[in-house]
């Protein structure tokens, strides 16, 4: 039995009881196992009710498993039944089960269908193109900088133009529905307000083109989820008091990467933080604001969380022990938090980092802190040009792995572009490599190879399901030259089975197997041997048909683990199918008249369109660098976000993807063709924000979103180098680059890091 040792930081948090408790985490603090702990004592304690649940709200799917693990193990310990009392769900997730259950209140069709965000993309984009086919003109009569030449705008109308107009289009359309506005209601303020508004009136045409679009489907998107579910709370008092008894406690991780309207889900589910709305109700939210660095990409607003801890919660406690880093790469941490406080040389940015300061471990704790190693610290101030930085670094690399194939690296860039770049140096240098970039991750197959066992068991009096089940089981084989041929036949012959119960149980004078052979053996004899494979496969897949119909008497979650052992062989086939497994079993907890039509409907509809739910891509389903010891993980700094390496590369720490401000500085969001170097997208936001103003002192003027959007961009950088540095346990090395013009220079952050007094 595992004896779980709590600091004193944790015990402090483990005493809550109810109310409203806020909680600072350092990274690596272990927050996650923190929460898991606080769960399963709230289980264990009896506070709860037989039909009350805990439930824990996190940001991505990986976060799901981990949770749900670690909780049902310290139940267990605690003598109680695992799996019981708490529901670990992401954001999308809850919202999902709120909307299912009440589709009508969201005025959805009971069946209704989710689009991924790839397919929401290329809707959106119809969209954009559709608007700009009519209104190009105007937008670059509006925006361009007047001195710009023929050849440049020929180029700037095929290629930048469309790629600016699909991102404003993004952000307006993410940013009017986390405000709760459809079309309708920004029509109506655009038609009553005070002055021309373009970049408005640009996102809204484009925002109700899209939302036709959705309609025509029969479909939502992932930002119509949060919505329709905090509509439905607000609508259904009944409904909001029942969920509120249900979830008594809230414990919300990642909470400074909430947004405005996923805050006030869970404030509506926590009796709006008040704890006298229910007998021992409470809402716990935990989050480091320092490593909130998805504010420039998604509607997430850290400062939701700071002004929680600091003027909302009961008690306020912090997580500042850490036994991730060696002691050199925590000070160096902690030096850029005193840095960036009180020496930036842009005052607007110094609440970007704030304590509290990363603690090392105590020589006691379970998780200790490697050995302190100055020399592990390398802030290389050599200018590189962009090329002469991967090859550094690649070399670098090629010299130190061989001498430590046990240890993980990574090397973390600003931008996917960047990494393709270092992995592409990596294999002329023959180096392994793990690429773990956003563009490289496809959905796995493994729940339609599922959805379409399920189909024909379901109904399996249908030929075109007899066959797709087939193809699911021997899917492998569409890509083997010896056994595409047989694939393709038996499918087809099975696709013509006009009784499928002919074959699967055959009766005298009603033997379709039998009645194939006798056709096949009037073929030439050169056929023969082909025939009697052909006979032998669907003699084989018969009697596999059988061992799959006897699952049928199984609950679903058994059900689909019994089937995942004969269709998967790889683990993170097998993993997913636990995770379908237990999603499946809910969706059949939650209406108990579904039968297994039903279920493989949902499955289906998981299959096609909910993949960020329950985490359908090998990111998704946890990336874990222990396992790939030996070899050089390239990721983004974003996706480096609550992982860890012994030795990590920070590459392009320059001026130009870390700014501070200064005058020749230059801002990735500031396309050069705009006049006045505009930040059009915090323009058209800012835009967005004048129409719901109070007053006419709100109104908007033009420049000042641009203006604020670098300060803003400038705090985020920094706390993206932090999250970086907090990567490394042993070994960091920063490095930066003059750019492609030759005009970048080190950044101001890592010249101060350089320049550091015990440096």
């Amino acid at each position: 039995m595992t004896e779980y040792t709590f600091r004193p930081s944790q015990t402090e948090i483990l005493r809550y009881r109810g109310g409203k408790m806020g909680i600072s985490a350092v990274p690596g603090a272990g927050k996650t196992f923190t929460l898991s702990a606080l769960a399963a004592r709230l289980i264990a304690s009896g506070a709860l009710a037989p039909d009350q649940e805990v439930l824990i709200v996190t940001l991505v799917n990986s976060a799901v498993d981990n949770f749900t693990a670690r909780i049902g193990q310290m139940i267990e310990q605690a003598g109680l039944i695992p799996h019981l009392g708490y529901r670990v769900r992401t954001l999308h997730g809850l919202a999902h089960d709120i909307v299912r259950e009440k589709p009508a209140l969201a005025g959805l069709e009971e069946r209704f269908q989710i689009v991924d965000e790839r397919d929401a993309n290329l809707i959106r984009r119809e969209a954009a193109h559709a608007w700009l086919q009519t209104h190009a003109e105007t937008l670059l009569a509006e925006y361009r900088r007047p001195d710009l030449e023929d050849h440049e705008l020929g180029r700037l109308r095929r290629e930048q133009l469309p790629e600016l107009v699909e991102s404003l289009a993004e952000a307006f359309i993410r940013s009017a529905k986390d405000r709760r506005l459809d079309p309708a209601d920004l029509r109506r303020l655009l038609d009553q307000a005070p002055g021309p508004l373009p970049l408005a009136e640009m996102g809204t045409a484009i925002y109700a083109d899209y939302q036709r679009a959705l309609t025509y489907r029969g479909a939502v998107d992932f930002d119509d989820l949060i919505r329709f579910a905090y509509q439905i709370l607000e609508n259904d008092p009944e409904y909001l008091a029942r969920l509120q008894y249900r979830f008594p406690y809230i414990l919300e991780d990642e909470a400074q990467d909430s947004s405005r309207i996923q805050e006030e889900i869970l404030r509506l589910l926590a009796g709006h933080g008040n704890p006298s709305t229910g007998s021992g109700r409470g809402w716990v939210r935990v989050g480091d604001p320092n490593q909130a660095i998805f504010e420039t990409f998604t509607t997430a607003d850290p400062q939701l969380l700071k002004n929680f801890i600091a003027f909302e919660a009961d008690e306020r406690r912090e997580l500042p022990v850490s036994g991730r880093s060696q002691p050199a790469i925590i000070d160096l941490a902690n030096f850029l938090i005193d840095w960036v406080m009180h020496d930036h040389p842009a005052p607007a940015c110094r609440d970007a980092l704030t304590p509290p300061y990363i603690q090392p471990a105590a020589p006691d704790d379970p998780q200790p802190n490697p050995p302190a190693d100055p020399q592990g610290i390398k802030i290389i101030g050599r200018k590189f040009t962009p090329e002469d930085e991967v090859t550094a670094v690649v070399e670098s690399l090629a010299r130190w792995l061989p001498e430590h194939p046990d240890r993980t690296v990574a090397v973390l860039v600003p931008r996917n572009t960047r990494g393709v770049e270092v992995i592409e140096a990596l294999k002329k240098a023959g180096i392994e490599s793990i690429e773990f970039l956003s563009s490289t991750f496809t959905t796995r197959a493994a729940a339609g190879v599922l959805g379409s066992v399920l189909a024909y068991l379901s109904e399996p009096s249908s030929p075109a399901k007899l066959a797709r089940a087939y193809q699911a089981w021997r899917r492998a084989w569409r890509e083997l030259a010896s056994q595409k041929g047989l694939y393709q036949q038996v499918a087809e012959l099975l696709r013509k089975c006009r009784r499928p119960e002919d074959y699967l149980a055959p009766q005298a004078g009603r033997d379709w197997l039998e009645t194939l052979a006798e056709s096949l053996s009037s073929d030439k004899e050169e056929d023969s041997g082909q025939n009697d494979a052909l006979l032998q496969e669907l003699e084989a897949f018969r009697a596999l048909l059988l061992r799959w119909q006897g699952t049928t008497l199984l609950p679903i979650d058994q059900m689909i683990l019994t089937l995942a052992q004969e269709l998967f062989t790889e683990p993170a086939d097998l993993a997913l199918a636990h995770k379908l497994a237990v999603v499946l079993r809910q969706a059949a907890d939650d209406h108990p008249g579904w039968r297994l039509p039903e279920l493989t409907d949902e499955l289906t509809l998981i299959a096609r369109n909910e993949r960020r739910f329950i985490g359908f891509s090998s990111d998704d389903s946890g990336f874990d660098p222990d396992r790939y010891r030996g070899k050089v993980v390239v990721t983004t700094m974003h996706k480096a976000k609550g992982l860890e390496w012994d030795r990590v590369y920070l590459m392009s720490v320059n001026n130009y993807d870390f700014p501070s401000l200064q005058p020749n500085d230059t801002y990735i969001s500031e396309k050069w063709f705009v006049r006045d170097r505009l930040n059009l997208e915090a323009e058209a936001l800012a835009q967005l924000d004048a129409l719901q103003a109070s007053g006419e002192y709100e109104w908007y003027v033009e420049g000042r979103a641009t203006a604020a959007a670098r300060i803003d961009y400038v705090r985020e950088r920094l706390r993206l180098l932090y999250v970086g540095i907090t990567r490394a346990r042993r070994e960091l090395i920063l490095t930066w680059n003059s750019g492609r013009q030759g005009e970048s220079k080190p950044a101001i952050p890592l010249a101060a890091l350089a320049g550091r007094p015990e440096n």
